[in-house]
């Protein structure tokens, strides 16, 4: 028996047709939502990352500006840029590319966005009202991963979960957003004890802890679905054998490329799962489609309007 595949290219396109249709309605009435990305330096990684932001905020209708202050810049000089961005009406969404310049003082950048602005949902108090049930600002990646188990008939109310790291972007707020929705969540991380017996009790597993294949057969429970957040560039020929072997398309692409991506889970889980999300295709997509969401969320929220769109409090 093999998983079920969670497509993410298809969710995230439904998702990308509701946020288009709210954009039409909103721009209609006068209001066109707009977002703002803060890009310092050359990062070749981020530059890739942005222009995927900025070319779907055009396919969308969203307006956008992509800001690109040197590599030289002082923190100073960059809290002075995001403050201008919290003044002005026609931008709702703020986004500062991380990683920022070693001069430059992240937290005190990333603290000093609008909370109403903070289309990243990593403000302090985005994270408290989270955590509370309010309506605000959820972080891109968990709110997907909700979304693809939501939009999968995936059942969360009731069903034991568990996460596999416990960064404030991803592990943290799945787990809160999964408990909203009444898991009951055990979250994991390096100094947890039987890690493989722990995983193993999961109806839902996700792995978000940036290890190639480190989720194997023996930590999923039959049946169980799994999401995979990991991207891991693969680039050891051995370690390329331990998950591809006998994989003949991705052995072409690895021998031409010498390097592939691959998830946290170990592409054997498949044959117990009973749903899967696959490395590249399934969260990936969703994250920028659910930027695109918290933007017109972010545009609703400051004027007072009432949010339908895929809200990520609770349901």
């Amino acid at each position: 028996m093999s998983a079920t595949v969670l497509d993410g290219n298809k969710i995230a396109g439904e998702i990308r047709a509701e946020v288009a249709a709210e954009v039409k309605s909103m721009t209609a009435a006068g209001v066109r939502p707009g977002l703002a990305v803060v890009l310092v330096g050359n990062n070749p990684a981020s530059e890739i990352y942005v222009r995927g932001k900025v070319k779907s905020c055009e396919e969308l209708g969203i307006y956008s500006e992509k800001l690109t202050p040197p590599e030289t810049i002082s923190t100073e000089a960059l809290l002075s840029l995001v403050g201008e961005l919290n003044q002005r009406d026609d931008i709702d969404g703020i986004l500062v590319q991380l990683p920022l310049p070693p001069q430059v003082d992240s937290k005190r950048v990333l603290m000093a966005v609008d909370p109403r602005k903070d289309v990243d949902g990593f403000h302090p108090m985005n994270v408290g009202l989270l955590s509370t049930q309010r309506p605000g600002l959820v972080p891109c990646t968990p709110a997907g991963i909700i979304e693809i188990l939501k939009r999968s008939n995936i059942q969360i109310a009731g069903q034991e979960a568990v996460v596999v790291g416990r960064s404030d972007i991803v592990g943290k707020p799945v787990a809160m957003l999964l408990i909203n929705r009444n898991a009951t969540v055990t979250v994991c991380h390096s100094k947890t004890r039987d890690l493989a017996g722990v995983c193993r009790r999961a109806d839902i597993l996700v792995a978000a802890i940036g290890k190639a294949g480190m989720i194997t057969r023996d930590f999923v429970k039959p049946g169980a679905a799994v999401i995979d957040v990991g991207t891991n560039k693969v680039t050891d020929p051995a370690e390329f054998a331990r998950l591809f072997a006998g994989n003949t398309k991705r052995e072409e692409s690895f021998r031409a490329k010498r390097s592939t991506l691959a998830g946290d889970v170990h592409p054997e889980v498949a044959q117990v799962a009973g749903a899967i999300t696959p490395v590249p295709g399934g969260v990936g997509p969703l994250t920028i489609a659910m930027l695109m969401s918290n933007t017109i969320r972010a545009a609703k929220l400051r004027r007072g309007s009432n949010v339908e769109l895929i809200s990520a409090s609770s349901s």
